[in-house]
Formats: C-alpha cells, structure tokens, sequence
C-alpha cells in the first residue's frame, strides 16, 4: 500500500530506510562523498522543511520503502528513492514511482550517482535518459543545493515530458 508520509510519525522509519538502504552507495561512489550515516536527522529535517515530500510503500503496516518528491515551478523532482535491502528487487521501487509520475503535471528530475549503475539503469527502465554534462550541471545549481564535487560525480535524468534543450 502506498501511502503519504505523516513525518511526525514516519520520520524515523525513513531515516533508517534512507540509511540502510544508502549503503549499497559505500564502496562505489567516491570515498570523499560517503559518510555515516549518509544522512543525518538534521539534514532530512531540512529538506523536509524545503518541500521535499515522503510517500511510502507500507506491507503489514510496516514501512519498506520511501520516496520524496519535491515541486519546483516548472518541474517535480524526485529525491531519495530507497527501499529496505530485504525488500529491494520486487518491484516496490517502481511502483512508489509509478505512483508519484502520475500524481504530477510536470517533467521529473532525478539525481542520483553517476557511479550507481542499478539506479540508472532503474531510471532508464522506466523511461528516463540521462542528461548531458552541461544540463546537468545547469539543472543542479537551478533546482538542487549541491556541492560542486558532487555535481561532478552525479548525473540527472529526466522523464520522456522533459523538453531537451
């Protein structure tokens, strides 16, 4: 079942999915990006506070799975697409995002780990193409807040709405 986040009582079991989940990162994106834990509860209450929003994917009213999405003007975006390791793999991850696609009017974004081969290749999957070195560099410091070594260790995609330029 997926559901919208009440943060006062889900926060915590996002945090820790976010943070599980995250650790499929370690390893694989540059050692000077990876930190424990990959987000702190201060850094999620920010985003939060910036808009991000959580839905969930809950089994026997558990929460297994989480997905933000955050509306900027012109596009929505999609941030923190985690899954519990335990559960990753049956389908829950697409159907939070089918879900959030259809909720929304606008062209997605996503950014994730140039690095993260199964996130991309999940993303493609569902219709999105990577975007070139220059809009993705344009897009991050339009609708992201990003330091400048992880704009260049990531890549955006962006759903088939999105108007190339």
């Amino acid at each position: 079942m997926i559901l919208k986040s009440n943060i006062k009582k889900d926060f915590n079991s996002i945090y820790k999915i976010i943070n599980e989940a995250a650790f499929a990162y370690k390893g694989i994106i540059p050692k000077d990006r990876w930190k424990e834990p990959y987000i702190s509860k201060e850094e999620l209450k920010i985003q939060i506070n910036e808009g991000v929003e959580f839905w969930n994917y809950q089994n026997d009213n558990e929460i297994i799975g989480v997905m933000g999405i955050q509306f900027k003007n012109e596009v929505t975006l999609i941030r923190h697409a985690y899954i519990k390791t335990f559960f990753q793999q049956k389908g829950i991850g697409s159907k939070l995002l089918i879900h959030l696609i259809e909720m929304v009017k606008t062209p997605v974004l996503i950014g994730t780990w140039a690095d993260a081969s199964w996130a991309i290749n999940f993303y493609k999957k569902h219709g999105f193409k990577v975007l070139s070195n220059e809009q993705k560099n344009n897009l991050l410091n339009t609708y992201w807040k990003v330091p400048e070594r992880q704009m260049q260790t990531s890549v955006i995609l962006a759903s088939k709405s999105w108007k190339y330029k």
